[in-house]
């Protein structure tokens, strides 16, 4: 995931992602059309262009017209009647857009399927987005919402509260592309921790769980009324966007609707804000694998989302 749908309408969108400079538009139909945001001819950015009528976009310096498949077509200072070379050709990546979100698919190759979402936010559910720069690298953001030994620390007055500093467990169960978090975190009354394996999966007394879905997107799931979502979207190795959501059911009134969606986004920042204070001082900003950290049993969501991008690099 890389945008909202939003935030691409009638004019070119640049912005980097994974130290890439993009350009998304849309043609005539509205179909989204991602491409890499330099003109061949001398390395203009397309997103100080325009889309024309003809489904094309154009490059602000030369006039330079490409299709959604990347080919230029026209080049002004020729002539409509001369052949343009296929040399003149900008990367194009597919793209998928569901759930008011876009993704595309940054590789070489077709695309395999199609990403998975989470099975439980269904059309009932409203949202309220807030987008939160981090001076991180996208994978220690990640770890952080997958990180339990912190909660009593770092949200010591929000949803930490209570000094639950044992880590039993976490439980977790493997999915698709993903697994679930169950929390067992509670009071130091001086008796062993439980292992992972000792904590039941699912938790039967609760129905709030994680999970993350490989590679950038986790639901805190507090209730069937109310979700958290973060979509961690990676600008280059030390920058990273947080598109965080906010879902609820309980409030169906136009616009108290909107208002409790509102404060929900605004919650979400103040307490991702508690967390981006600390994170940022991480040493390295670069991924956490290799570094020389010294994890515990705690730590085990962040063990094994670093095998699942690990298995992914290979």
């Amino acid at each position: 995931m890389v945008l909202e749908s939003r935030e691409v309408g009638k004019t070119p969108v640049g912005c980097v992602r994974m130290g890439e400079r993009l350009v998304f538009w849309r043609n005539s139909a509205g179909t989204l059309v991602c491409h890499v945001d330099r003109c061949a001819h001398r390395g203009a950015a397309l997103a100080k262009g325009k889309v024309l009528p003809n489904d094309r976009i154009q490059c602000p310096f030369h006039g330079l017209e490409y299709n959604e498949k990347g080919q230029c077509t026209c080049i002004p200072a020729n002539g409509r009647a001369e052949p343009v070379g296929s040399q003149f050709k900008v990367k194009t990546y597919p793209t998928y857009e569901a759930q008011g979100f876009i993704w595309i698919f940054w590789g070489d190759a077709e695309p395999k399927g199609l990403p998975r979402f989470f099975d439980d936010i269904g059309l009932d559910l409203t949202w309220s987005t807030v987008i939160d720069p981090w001076e991180n690298h996208y994978s220690r953001v990640i770890e952080n919402q997958l990180d339990m030994a912190h909660l009593p620390f770092v949200h010591y007055n929000t949803i930490g509260r209570g000094n639950r500093t044992v880590v039993d467990g976490p439980g977790i169960m493997h999915v698709e592309d993903g697994f679930f978090i169950y929390v067992y975190n509670r009071l130091d009354d001086g008796t062993k921790r439980r292992t992972s394996e000792e904590v039941p999966v699912p938790n039967p007394d609760k129905e709030f769980k994680l999970e993350y879905i490989f590679p950038n997107l986790w639901e805190n799931y507090i209730s069937a009324k109310v979700r958290i979502l973060a979509a961690f979207v990676p600008v280059d190795e030390t920058h990273t966007l947080m598109y965080l959501r906010f879902y609820q059911s309980f409030m169906k009134v136009p616009l108290l609707k909107n208002l409790v969606n509102w404060m929900g986004g605004r919650s979400n920042l103040y307490i991702a804000h508690q967390d981006r204070r600390v994170v940022e001082t991480q040493i390295p900003k670069s991924p956490g694998e290799g570094t020389g950290e010294n994890l515990f049993p705690g730590d085990l969501p962040i063990m094994e989302y670093r095998k699942m991008r690990l298995l992914a690099q290979k």
